[in-house]
């Protein structure tokens, strides 16, 4: 029945002379769902709207799903589009068009008419009178309410005549793109998956590095994360995720600091190669998955040791979430299942017994000059086994 759909935003309405940046942008964003979909569309802008138009036969449940998942999208509204051969077609139109929708017509509903071509012979108010009138003859147990409608039937009259009734809610946001570009820490666990899916809603395209410690962690741990990349690129597109083999790294940590530091200071070092591999990707930010108090290397202090090592911004998203406000998210992305599968990061396998929770940033700084006999050759070594793995949504 649905031919076409309206796309709805929110946050770029308000951009001002830069809007049509923003539409261009969710434009570029739809356009690259729509290709996960069986069927032909074309995507227009046209004053402050934007129409899917179907050109072929598509699976309209495929088609909502794969447009809720962009960024900037606030409602998603399934149209029918008439041509303008007067007002009587638009009338019969709109009949059978409540006739199909609403099996049960027991309920009230308003007619709100925006005349958007002038020269209709027909103003906003006589429209939403006329068709209300036409629909109450046809259907006498509907019931007009202009305050508080169950259906608010909406006709637009454009270059062609667009009737809608149904908003599915998008997820709001920014368009993926619109704000730059950065690195999201990605391991294996719940949080920073979500954490990648929070900043790219925000418009931030993700790139993304993964700390990987063979023999210490399994290929099947590897392709956790992959898989999890994946997942995000659901929502934030393709995922360049960078894979760095950290194992020399970790066990030189092990062997030269205090053990109750290992955690803070393998932190630090991740930071230092993501920042790294950020400033080669023109990465504006880090994004980690943190929140305060959640584990050892998570108290403010130890966040506060651990930025020290960063030039670039460190974007915490989950910063003041509980862990079930996480996994609430998490669920809702379809991260978590994949979340929870048993296989060990390279973090956990070397976690102390008693970690600091309050480190020292000197204390801390002088037990790395432990290291400096071949740490910068270390870190080096890392870069240089950096695997790519594009991961993207199929």
């Amino acid at each position: 029945m649905f031919t076409a759909f309206l796309i709805k935003y929110a946050e770029i309405g308000v951009k001002g002379k830069n809007k049509h940046l923003f539409e261009e942008a969710l434009a570029q964003q739809i356009k690259y769902a729509l290709k996960r979909c069986e069927g032909e569309f074309k995507v227009s802008r046209t004053e402050g709207r934007i129409y899917v138009h179907a050109l072929s036969e598509f699976d309209y449940d495929e088609t909502v799903d794969n447009l809720k998942t962009v960024f900037g999208v606030s409602g998603i509204c399934p149209v029918i589009d008439v041509k303008d051969e007067g007002f009587e077609d638009l009338a019969q139109t709109v009949i059978e068009y409540v006739d199909k929708v609403y099996e049960n017509k027991n309920m009230t509903f308003k007619v709100n008419a925006r005349r958007a071509r002038k020269n209709y012979p027909m103003n906003s108010m006589e429209i939403n009178m006329e068709l209300g009138s036409r629909v109450l003859d046809t259907f006498p147990e509907m019931k007009v309410d202009v305050h508080h409608p169950d259906v608010m039937l909406h006709v637009e009259i454009r270059e062609k005549i667009y009737i809608y009734s149904i908003e599915i809610p998008g997820p709001g946001g920014m368009p993926v793109g619109s704000n730059g570009k950065a690195m999201l820490l990605l391991s294996g666990g719940i949080d920073s998956p979500v954490a990648g899916y929070m900043i790219a809603k925000r418009g931030v395209k993700i790139d993304a590095v993964y700390f990987h410690a063979p023999p210490y962690t399994s290929d099947r741990a590897k392709q956790k994360v992959i898989d999890l990349a994946r997942l995000v690129s659901r929502y934030a597109g393709p995922v360049y995720l960078h894979i760095i083999n950290f194992t020399d790294i970790q066990l030189y940590i092990y062997e030269k600091c205090p053990h109750e530091e290992l955690t803070i200071i393998m932190r630090r070092y991740m930071m230092k190669i993501a920042e790294k591999i950020a400033e080669e990707n023109a990465c504006l930010g880090l994004i980690t998955g943190e929140s305060i108090g959640q584990v050892a290397s998570q108290t403010v202090q130890s966040l506060a040791v651990t930025n020290e090592v960063c030039s670039l911004p460190v974007f915490r998203p989950l910063i003041g979430f509980d862990k079930m406000e996480i996994v609430e998210v998490s669920e809702k992305i379809g991260t978590f299942e994949t979340s929870i599968l048993p296989y060990e990061d390279c973090c956990t396998i070397f976690v102390a017994k008693h970690p600091v929770t309050k480190p020292n940033l000197n204390v801390i700084k002088r037990h790395e000059k432990n290291l400096e006999e071949r740490i910068d050759e270390l870190v080096q070594q890392a870069l240089d086994t950096d695997e790519v793995v594009i991961a993207k949504w199929v």
